[in-house]
């Protein structure tokens, strides 16, 4: 159970979630499956940090497992909100794709909080280790970071701002941000080339929003595809796309990326994929072929396989990009 959540986010019913030990349970809580975004991301701003010279593991680790466990607690955060504004009520698309343990009736309300609380410790802990250790800019960062994983759920997402936060966390907050912590330096340099990701795991909330796009609106949920209406959104998304294989040969051509960087193309079968999704609407039903385990879900699985594929590619480009540097300095 504990692969499978980390592949995916599991559907099972509340006896066999009674049957769970207590790591699967807040893995599938904590929806494990999208936590890969972060390490990516903490994954990057190491290796660049390496790559200048400058990588220290002790500051490094702790702001790796820091990030993962405030994402972490920013997902049951959101649950928990949800939870209480109604909004995860009549089987609303959050229970499709998985469990909702508070509205499912998993986990009670006081179990909850405690998992929030116990995961939120832990990110905590690593922040106050951090700002110790690297001074006033990861005091900085850390405020930055805590300001998104308290407010996105509310009021960000509700008024088309979520889609900023992310790309603004996942880029400069993690992906700077622990270069920072691990050298003493801040690099915009370093902003710049995990920019590209960035833009995917923006995308997989898009894909996400788009996908419960009339749910949320009769909630209430103003997020910016509900803004955008479907066809814009649809488009924007292709757009972002696009722009993380340009950068990437932006910074290539710059010299700022060594032209082994270019095996992200690899990823273009997964970008062609996601192009015919986005290219049409939503389908009502689930088409012929379709796996069952991912239905509803449609536009975010698209992106999210892409993201995976580019995001893997990128951090093994990186990794080669750091191997030869080394071997011919």
């Amino acid at each position: 159970m504990w692969l499978k959540a980390i592949r995916i986010i599991p559907r099972l019913s509340k006896e066999e979630w009674d049957k769970l030990d207590l790591i699967s349970r807040w893995l599938i809580a904590t929806r494990a499956a999208v936590l890969v975004m972060t390490m990516l991301s903490a994954a990057i701003g190491g290796i660049m940090a390496a790559q200048d010279g400058r990588f220290n593991w002790l500051p490094f680790t702790v702001c790796f497992f820091g990030l993962v466990f405030a994402h972490a607690t920013n997902n049951l955060l959101n649950d928990l909100v949800d939870y209480l504004k109604g909004v995860d009520k009549g089987n609303y698309y959050r229970t499709q794709y998985g469990p909702q343990p508070l509205e499912s009736g998993f986990l009670s309300l006081r179990r909850f909080v405690l998992y929030i609380f116990l995961t939120g410790l832990i990110a905590l802990l690593c922040g106050i280790f951090l700002i110790v250790y690297a001074g006033p800019g990861a005091l900085i960062i850390t405020l930055m970071g805590a300001f998104f994983l308290l407010f996105y759920t509310w009021p960000l997402k509700y008024f088309g701002l979520g889609e900023f936060a992310v790309l603004a966390v996942w880029g400069p907050l993690m992906i700077g941000g622990t270069y920072f912590v691990t050298t003493g330096f801040w690099s915009w340099m370093t902003v710049l080339a995990g920019l590209p990701y960035a833009l995917g795991v923006t995308t997989v909330l898009f894909g996400k929003h788009i996908d419960k796009l009339e749910a949320d609106k009769l909630k209430g949920i103003n997020t910016l595809p509900v803004i955008l209406e479907e066809s814009a959104a649809r488009k924007t998304v292709i757009v972002l796309t696009t722009l993380q294989y340009l950068i990437v040969l932006a910074l290539v051509i710059k010299g700022v990326f060594h032209p082994v960087l270019l095996i992200t193309l690899l990823a273009l079968k997964n970008f062609y994929r996601l192009f015919k999704a986005y290219s049409k609407e939503l389908p009502d039903t689930k088409p012929e072929g379709y796996r069952t385990d991912i239905w509803p879900l449609w536009f975010v699985a698209f992106a999210f396989d892409h993201n995976k594929k580019f995001g893997g590619l990128l951090l093994v480009g990186l990794v080669l990009q750091l191997i030869l540097s080394k071997l011919f300095s």
